[in-house]
């Protein structure tokens, strides 16, 4: 039987088509990057956006938040006879504004400490290693506490009744010292027993509940 031989102009498109082909499918299957402040977000096609904390912002530090620590749910909240209402709550909520205008990352823990003078003490505790939160300029973030009440069955007699607390950024060893509020901004009092006072991870305020 006879060869058959072929163009090679024809090869040669054939070979440049198929080039172009290969090329658009792995443009079409990149994953795209976008860099907002504070954070590096990476989307692909068919799953969640992720954010993750710019590795060039610095760690914030306790002074460069303004900190707020408020009660929830009635805590601390008394009657005309100047005794503490019943009732459930929740515990508090420890919340960190970052005052300046550049990003920071709040990276683990905050340190929290209730002090009656130098005898019985209470320090926040978190399970875990959290992921760390950026925190652009302005942006708060929040840390949710958990504590168990002073007559609540149980409770032991290792109690702080305290109208203050001293807290520190994740990884900074310089503390500041932040009043006690009700949900309205009021003073207040916090009165808890044990030895630790529970912390959730921290997250940025407005995420979650």
């Amino acid at each position: 039987m006879p060869a058959t031989t072929r163009p090679a102009g024809r090869r040669a498109v054939l070979t440049a088509g198929l080039a172009l082909a290969a090329g658009l499918t792995l443009t079409a299957c990149a994953t795209t990057t976008t860099a907002t402040p504070g954070t590096t977000t990476t989307a692909t096609p068919g799953t969640a956006t992720t954010a993750t904390p710019d590795a060039t912002a610095p760690p914030c530090r306790t002074a460069a938040l303004s900190w707020t620590l408020s009660l929830l749910d009635g805590d601390g909240v008394h009657g005309a006879d100047g005794a503490e209402r019943e009732g459930d709550r929740s515990g508090a909520r420890l919340t960190a504004v970052n005052k300046g205008a550049g990003d920071c990352v709040f990276a683990g823990y905050p340190g929290l400490a209730l002090h009656n003078g130098k005898a019985d003490g209470i320090e926040g505790a978190g399970s875990g290693r959290p992921a760390a939160v950026a925190l652009p300029g302005h942006a708060a973030v929040t840390v949710d506490l958990r504590y168990t009440r002073r007559g609540t069955p149980g409770a032991g007699t290792w109690c702080v009744r305290q109208h203050e607390a001293v807290v520190t950024a994740p990884h900074d060893t310089h503390g500041t010292v932040v009043p006690v509020t009700d949900g309205h901004g009021k003073a207040a009092v916090l009165d808890a027993c044990g030895e630790t006072i529970a912390m959730a991870p921290p997250r940025r305020a407005g995420d979650g509940t």
